[in-house]
């Protein structure tokens, strides 16, 4: 059951707005705001009054059910019409429910997207590359914009790590569930006994932070100055133009040598720090707010297991909602990405609902 009290709120909000936007009186720096608002309350504002109708005539009903002085026919009669209304509302109540949930402050934010080649040595590095070319298609194809921050590549043409923003509408809220450790079971090129072999790369997505979502004080910060390397250790650059930023606070460390000033490194670096102090205290308060609540797929844990690529089943399964899809060259082509998402996105919706049972 919904709080009354939550939808006649919600109902006074959407009255109070309606007003307040046809008086003309509204500042202009909150008119687009408040504009936003009233059309996110309009598409649920139906639903909002009828869930009050319904609760006074269910009110009503359950009355006469538990009223001892009413015969059994007229009881009867108000059970069975209790239960067609309940029926009625069921998808009302479930909308109504979605919209009332907690939102993510980070869904409508840009991310930044980390890969890094884990258990597995070379081929553990063409697996991070292959997730990469993945993500650059699917941007590709929704038309976002993918900018590379910073990338490592190893000997075999494979990524160490790699490093990328990624901008558009409601970026972080389509990618969040890609954390975590991606394994991938395939033959080798350089295999000759045609063994299967497994190896990972692990995936971090950060909303992208802005300077007012976390402020960084540089008397927190301790910045080391090095000259930048490149495969095997040999110098590309003659000036200290690579950067190590310590947050001295939370201890995380970001390097950045991709670019031939220091500067640019520094801002990238900050970026890429910035971001990473977000989540932490993002991380926080979702832990103190669902430490009762055992999640499958929203802990953004990076150690967690979360999906296999197996090459010669041609199968992809994420073990968080035990779905597999035998189309998994189709899926690297970002062709059926949208197709995870929307089963992760309807399990994390499944999963809030029933908290709040």
């Amino acid at each position: 059951m919904i709080p009354l009290n939550t939808v006649k709120d919600l109902i006074s909000r959407h009255s109070t707005l309606e007003k307040e936007l046809s008086s003309g009186e509204v500042e202009k720096k909150k008119f687009a705001e408040k504009s936003k608002e009233y059309s996110d309350l309009n598409e649920i504002i139906v639903l909002a009054k009828s869930y009050l109708s319904y609760e006074k005539e269910k009110n009503e009903l359950e009355k006469i059910i538990d009223e001892k002085s009413n015969d059994n026919e007229f009881k009867t009669m108000a059970k069975n019409e209790l239960e067609d209304l309940k029926k009625k509302h069921i998808d009302g109540e479930k909308k109504l429910k979605l919209f009332l949930l907690p939102k993510d402050e980070a869904d409508k934010k840009n991310a930044i997207i980390e890969i890094r080649a884990g258990t597995g040595g070379l081929e553990a590095s063409l697996f991070a590359s292959d997730l990469f070319k993945m993500y650059e298609k699917v941007s590709h194809k929704k038309k976002w914009k993918l900018e590379l921050i910073s990338i490592s590549k190893s000997d075999a043409g494979g990524l160490k790590e790699v490093i990328a923003l990624v901008r558009g509408q409601n970026i972080y809220s389509t990618l969040k569930y890609e954390s975590g450790v991606h394994r991938v079971q395939r033959v080798p090129d350089t295999e000759t006994q045609g063994r299967v072999h497994t190896s990972a790369a692990t995936v971090a997505v950060l909303p992208e932070a802005e300077e007012v979502d976390v402020k960084i004080e540089e008397k927190d910060l301790r910045i080391d100055v090095f000259r930048s390397s490149g495969p095997g250790g040999q110098s590309v650059n003659t000036t200290d133009s690579a950067v190590r930023i310590t947050h001295i606070p939370t201890g995380i460390v970001v390097s950045q040598q991709d670019e031939k000033s220091q500067i640019r490194n520094k801002e990238k670096g900050l970026k890429i720090l910035r971001s990473r102090i977000y989540e932490l205290e993002r991380q926080k308060k979702e832990e103190e707010r669902s430490k009762d609540r055992k999640s499958k797929i929203g802990t953004g844990d990076r150690s967690e297991r979360i999906r296999t690529y197996n090459f010669p089943q041609g199968r992809i399964t994420d073990h968080r909602i035990n779905l597999t899809l035998h189309k998994l060259q189709e899926f690297l082509d970002g062709e059926i990405f949208d197709e995870m998402i929307e089963a992760l996105n309807l399990q994390a919706q499944k999963e809030k609902l029933n908290s709040l049972i």
